[in-house]
This record gives structure tokens, sequence and C-alpha cells, in this order.
């Protein structure tokens, strides 16, 4: 049987990934938590964690401890609530993009804190971050795109998104219904900053339509590349869930692939009423951008 301390100790070392830091919270000495952490390992026969340089990084078996102590932490709290009769009102905990949580998710988030089931906390975590999240027991649940879901993550698709451009109202483009690549020859393009993955795909794109790529403007975040749109700076390519500003419109763009935003939680963690009532939530919200 796993030792309770040991498990704990590992969770605030797993959070801070610095025995110093770590021991202090635990008001141990650092020798006494390293102890600790050696002997978990060893009853487990892992190891935990290595040593990249001067930093600490979880392996894959110390991520699932990680997690695993996280969530006894939150249901031992749980049962002694229960048992004294004086339950918590614990936070669910959903992670997931800025761009996400404000185009996407505003209107599930609406209907869950109407409903007023749990206090509700935010991650703005993108891509592999929100997945890490949730793989680490730091959120319960997490909304992202992502290609390859891990054996021990439950998944469900709950929006295919396609490709948009914003642009002023009285730009000549905005009288089609909708636009291709070539459209857009001579325009200056608002695009994210090179590494996202939208930036990546765009080039791609351009590349297979024969058509010069050469980005007028880069920014950070659905919001700021619309501003920009609205400016008249250029057009901004965005997901067309992308609710445009006043003074310009949205139209949809071909010769993209879509996008996949998936749902996350972990297989074997135990949800609590509250972290069910918002995945529901979300799930119902987001029915029209699935496929029938």
């Amino acid at each position: 049987m796993v030792n309770s301390e040991w498990v704990r100790a590992f969770v605030v070392f797993g959070e801070t990934l610095n025995f110093t830091h770590a021991a202090a919270r635990l008001h141990i000495s650092q020798p006494a938590l390293h102890v600790q952490i050696r002997k978990l390992g060893e009853s487990l026969q892992a190891p935990l964690y290595v040593r990249n340089g001067r930093s600490l990084t979880l392996t894959a078996e110390g991520r699932k401890v990680l997690a695993f102590g996280r969530e006894q932490d939150e249901r031992g709290a749980q049962l002694i609530d229960e048992i004294k009769g004086t339950p918590r009102d614990a936070a669910v905990v959903l992670a997931a993009g800025e761009g996400t949580f404000l185009h996407l998710l505003s209107e599930p988030l609406r209907a869950f804190q109407r409903a007023k089931a749990s206090k509700l906390r935010v991650l703005t975590r993108d891509g592999e971050q929100a997945l890490n999240a949730v793989q680490l027991g730091e959120a319960h649940l997490a909304v992202t795109v992502i290609d390859d879901v891990p054996p021990h993550v439950v998944s469900g698709r709950i929006a295919k998104v396609g490709a948009a451009v914003v642009m002023p109202t009285k730009h000549p483009l905005a009288r089609k219904r909708s636009l291709s690549i070539a459209d857009l020859r001579n325009e200056p393009l608002i695009t994210p900053p090179a590494g996202r993955p939208l930036r990546a795909t765009l080039a791609r794109a351009w590349a297979a339509a024969d058509q010069p790529w050469a980005p007028a403007v880069e920014a950070n975040g659905w919001e700021l590349m619309m501003r920009f749109a609205e400016l008249g700076l250029g057009v901004a390519i965005v997901n067309d869930f992308c609710s445009p500003p006043r003074g310009t419109v949205r139209r949809p763009l071909s010769g993209l692939p879509s996008v996949q935003y998936q749902l996350l939680r972990l297989r074997n963690r135990r949800q609590s009423a509250a972290a069910l009532a918002l995945e529901a939530a979300i799930v119902a919200s987001t029915a029209p951008s699935r496929d029938p």
C-alpha cells in the first residue's frame, strides 16, 4: 500500500519541482523530503522525476502520482466535510485557451453559473498546457484542439471549427458571401505570430494554393487580431466561432482544414456532480457546432 504521507509530500514537490520550496511548504527539512520521495519511488519501483541540468522534470510515472495525489487530497477533504456535516463548496476547474473561453465556452459558462451548481475556477491554458492540466490533476476538465489523446484521457469532440476572415464592413471583399485564398492575394494579412498552430496551417495552405505568403501584422489572440482589422490594418484570419466586433464583418474562408475542439478529462478520475454538470453544460451548448 502506498504511504499517504509520502504521496502528499510528492504532490507539493510536483507542484513546485523545487526541493527547497516544497520542504518549506511542508515545514520539514530538505533531507527529510528527499527521503520521503525516494521511498515513494522505491515502493512504486519507478523513478518519479529526472534531473535535466539544473531543472527537474516529472517522469510519466511521476505525473500519474501527482494526479493521483491531488485527487486523493480532494476526495479526503470532501469526506471529512461530509462527516462533519459542513460540506465544502469546492470549485470545479476548467482549462482552456483565452479565445476558447471568449468565443466557444461563454454560453456554457453562463449556464453553469446561473445553475449555481458550484464555484468555477478557470485556467487559461492553450493546447498541450490544457491537456497537462487535466493529466496532472490541476483541472477537472479541459477544452482544446489536440490530435493525439493519451489512452488515460477521455475525449469528446464538441466543435468542428473552420476559418473565417474579419474585415471592416466597407471593405470591398465584404460584399462577397465567402472567400478563397486567391481572393486575399493582395490583402495585408493579420495572423498569429510564428510558432502558433494556425500560423503554420495558414502558411501551408497559402503554399498549396500557390499564393504569396507575407503576413503584414502579427497579433497574439483573436481579440487583438480582430481589433487590428477594425482599425483597417488588414484582414484577420480567425476561427469561424469568433464574433466580429462592431464595424466589421466575418466571411467564411475556404481552402483551410477545420479543427476539432475536444473536451478532455482523466479516464479514472471520479468526477463530482458539479464537474459532471459543467461537462453537460458544455456539451449541450456546443451541440450546434458538431456534425449531425
